[in-house]
């Protein structure tokens, strides 16, 4: 092991135990702690900033000593990143790092690239952090986010989003393998059928993993599959490539922080990854800064607010994904309950709003003394609470708050998701009446559990509330063959009523 091998280990283990101990995975000391990290950026090149500028064109890194937390790295590769957070006046750029771009083997607590994300067209710095933390606590795969003061040449630069990368190590540690093609929905990853030649998809997709192989064949046989099944195979047909209800959590969870600078909006900003383990694809976030209704695409706030469930934007054949999925009505029912599951038993907006606070008291005095930030000081404190009106800022004159936003979020889905049966005491109604169903979707038979000592009479009504079967007492297993797939209720009892939402899946 030659010496510089030797200090990248020293460096490595000084920085794991110097800031929580021992992490169990890549990552967890980054990003599992609540302080804010230093880096100070050393560049020794005269004209660094203009080389930075250049390389940005060519995509291409130039290297950097970096301290993290008082612990050095050697010639790390640095360059800057991003589209409309880069091309803004300000000196505040995008950073993405690369530990062994010059030194084989370098990491950083088993990590090799990273991302400092410098806050454009968000006045509370926390857009970013809460969505990613949301998607995080409810296992929907995403990248981590923490913050990071950083120091260039000694002078202080700003704060900044500190973002895990979507690479082969984010792959390992959330599917367990990490030899399956990794595709990048950008620059236009809209999944619309081009025609059966993979380089006709070259200029749309990005593919990340393998490259030297350059197989596409499996991203065209799923857009083909998307986009040319009949209507009596789609849900068959979809199954076979997509594990569409990882992505209907995704989806939901878009929906409701209204990430519209995503694939349900501007048709990009997302990975998929065929995982090798179950021969299909998985949808991962990414780039998710203008949450909270940040990305406008002409809508106004109070638009924003009662933006349908099932928005797609027009002409709705450019998102194809979407709309085949809400075409089939057992796609629709299962997408249907994901969000009525995420409002109801995922989201504690009490919870949420006591993050957003303590967030904001963790980074106020690194935001006040941000001279390059995008907004004010002021702009800071009343955007968390509150619409503010920043007339120049690009796509959004009116940045929503983060708390009025998101109340007024939950209390129209709520309205709209009644429309569909979906109701707060859908599942439960006190500490010992409830009812839990199992398998959903279900193929052959359902299984019942009952919290309540009183077990009644069991009914089972299909999507308009029509009665179409009937259970006696106590009923714990029912053979659902004979009935069509679609969404169901299942009843229990009339006073209080216990409700569960079913789906019977095609077979």
């Amino acid at each position: 092991m030659n010496n510089n091998m030797v200090r990248i280990l020293i460096f490595s283990l000084c920085f794991l135990f110097s800031v929580v101990g021992k992490a169990q995975n890549e990552g967890d000391v980054l990003f599992g702690g609540s302080s804010i990290h230093d880096i100070e950026l050393s560049f020794w090149q005269t004209n660094y900033w203009d080389t930075l500028t250049q390389h940005y064109l060519t995509d291409t890194y130039i290297p950097c000593h970096m301290t993290v937390n008082g612990v050095p790295f050697d010639s790390i590769g640095i360059k800057f990143k991003g589209n409309s957070s880069y091309n803004n006046p300000s000196d505040k750029k995008s950073f993405k790092i690369d530990m062994n771009e010059y030194i084989s083997g370098q990491k950083i607590d088993g990590l090799k690239k990273l991302n400092l994300n410098n806050g454009f067209k968000d006045p509370t710095f926390m857009r970013e952090k809460v969505f990613l933390d949301f998607l995080q606590n409810n296992g929907i795969p995403a990248p981590r986010c923490t913050y990071a003061r950083v120091h260039i040449n000694g002078t202080y630069w700003g704060l900044y989003m500190l973002v895990e990368e979507v690479n082969k190590k984010f792959l390992d540690l959330r599917f367990g393998n990490d030899t399956g093609n990794l595709f990048k929905g950008d620059p236009q990853g809209d999944l619309k059928w081009l025609g059966p030649s993979p380089s006709l998809y070259y200029p749309k997709y990005e593919l990340k993993t393998n490259e030297s192989q350059n197989d596409w064949s499996d991203l065209v046989a799923f857009i083909n599959a998307l986009n040319n099944a009949t209507s009596q195979g789609l849900y068959d047909s979809i199954l076979q490539h997509f594990h569409a209800n990882t992505y209907f959590s995704a989806w939901a969870a878009h929906n409701l922080f209204v990430n519209l600078d995503s694939y349900m909006g501007s048709g990009h900003n997302y990975f998929i990854y065929h995982d090798a383990s179950h021969d299909r694809f998985e949808w991962i976030t990414w780039d998710v800064n203008e949450a909270f209704g940040g990305f406008q695409m002409g809508m106004t706030v109070p638009q924003l607010e009662q933006l349908s469930m099932y928005y797609i934007p027009s002409p709705s054949s450019n998102r194809p994904l979407n709309q085949k999925l809400l075409s089939n009505t057992t796609y629709k029912s299962e997408y249907t309950l994901v969000m009525c599951d995420l409002i109801h038993h995922k989201l504690d907006l009490t919870k949420l709003f006591a993050q957003i606070d303590s967030l904001a008291d963790v980074i106020r005095p690194s935001v006040q003394s941000d001279t390059k930030k995008f907004f004010t000081n002021q702009q800071f404190e009343d955007n968390i609470h509150q619409d503010i009106s920043v007339p120049m800022n690009p796509g959004a004159p009116v940045i929503p708050g983060l708390k009025s936003f998101i109340q007024a979020r939950v209390d129209f889905l709520v309205a709209e998701l009644e429309q569909q049966l979906c109701f707060a005491s859908t599942d439960y109604h006190s500490s010992n009446q409830f009812m839990n169903v199992y398998p959903l979707p279900a193929h052959s038979h359902l299984f019942i559990d009952y919290g309540s000592s009183q077990q009644d009479i069991l009914f089972l009504l299909d999507s308009s509330g029509k009665l179409v079967a009937t259970y006696p007492s106590g009923t714990t297993t029912i053979d659902i063959t004979e009935f069509a797939s679609g969404l169901y209720i299942l009843q229990v009892g009339n006073n209080p009523v216990i409700q569960k939402k079913i789906v019977i899946a095609p077979r």
